[in-house]
């Protein structure tokens, strides 16, 4: 059963981890649900979910891994996880994040396994989100002004030679680079992030699903808040083929933007500094190596008290991105 009450992420705040969960996230301007079911009931699977906000309440960060391995052999991992995305937590861009997490996997740092992963940010004063992908299937998008269900993919030509090579899972090239691809999103958008349990499922023939097919059975939901989506897209999956979601971890993060420019409490945006400053401290006390330190242009720091500098970061957003629909058949499909 869904959880009662939300949880509401904390400014500086890690949440989640690889055990099972169904609930909602409060984050500002956006509506959240998290679903993970382990493997065949157990307490811990191979799927890694993790959201975060930042000390100002505008940087909302979600990161989905299906990680080699089930169980607890999983659980030291997750914890290094976590202690990345805290480091990173005050970091606009995601390309850091990624790249530290494929040397921790490349070197061996985490029990000679790898992982596919997808990082999202949402920039809230904006509506902006950045997305890297690392060999993980590819997210759905609704965009609301057309009523569309596609894929999320980037199509622009990468900026260096080794980004070309980058959609490939963490810790398989030491020297792989991850970067991040831009989009826009407005009121109503919906992101689903989701690991391959769900494309690795079989159509009434017994076929594969695959992408083509889940993008079918998205095309057939009622469009209504993150919670709704979420179960509506795993039971219609289950409803296809009997023996659906029962042969490995399944996990679901679902994103609806519920406020497309979003700004946070002046108050909290006043007290970021100090809060930064005092994770900072405590964690050069601890020596555990995860000091929150801002990333330092114009949007991320002179944004928090002057909210016009904020679309500084929105300038890097070029034509490149397209959200792939597959061929249609059958235009009724579209909802």
């Amino acid at each position: 059963m869904p959880d009662a009450a939300p949880t509401q992420l904390q400014c500086m705040e890690v949440w989640g981890g690889n055990a099972p969960t169904d609930t909602a996230v409060g984050l500002p301007g956006l509506d959240v649900w998290v679903f993970a079911k382990p493997f065949g009931g157990a307490e811990a699977g191979g799927d890694v979910h993790y959201i975060s906000s930042c000390a100002t309440g505008r940087i909302a960060r979600w990161l989905l891994a299906d990680v080699s391995g089930h169980g607890e052999s999983v659980a030291a991992i997750a914890g290094k996880l976590r202690d990345l995305m805290r480091r990173n937590i005050n970091y606009l861009s995601q390309t850091r994040l990624v790249g530290q997490l494929n040397e921790q996997f490349a070197e061996s740092k985490l029990g000679n396994k790898f992982a596919t992963a997808v990082a999202a940010t949402y920039f809230a004063p904006t509506g902006d989100l950045s997305l890297c992908n690392a060999g993980h299937p590819p997210p759905l998008i609704y965009r609301a002004d057309n009523q569309t269900w596609s894929f999320l993919e980037r199509t622009e030509t990468p900026r260096d030679e080794s980004a070309a090579v980058s959609n490939i899972p963490l810790g398989i090239l030491m020297m792989t680079g991850y970067e991040q691809f831009d989009t826009r999103l407005g009121t109503g958008d919906v992101l689903i992030c989701y690991t391959d349990a769900l494309i690795e499922s079989h159509d009434a023939d017994g076929n594969l699903l695959g992408q083509a097919g889940l993008l079918r059975i998205a095309r057939t939901l009622e469009h209504g808040d993150a919670d709704r989506m979420t179960h509506d897209l795993l039971e219609a999956v289950r409803a296809v083929h009997d023996g659906n979601l029962t042969d490995d971890d399944v996990s679901v993060v679902t994103m609806r933007v519920v406020n497309a420019s979003s700004t946070p409490p002046l108050r909290q945006r006043l007290l970021a500094p100090w809060l930064t400053m005092k994770q900072v401290w405590r964690a050069w006390r601890s020596g555990d190596g995860t000091a929150p330190w801002p990333e330092f242009n114009l949007a991320n720091l002179a944004g928090i008290l002057v909210s016009p500098l904020n679309r500084a970061w929105s300038k890097r957003i070029k034509p490149g991105v397209r959200d792939r629909r597959e061929p249609q058949m059958n235009t009724d499909e579209h909802r």
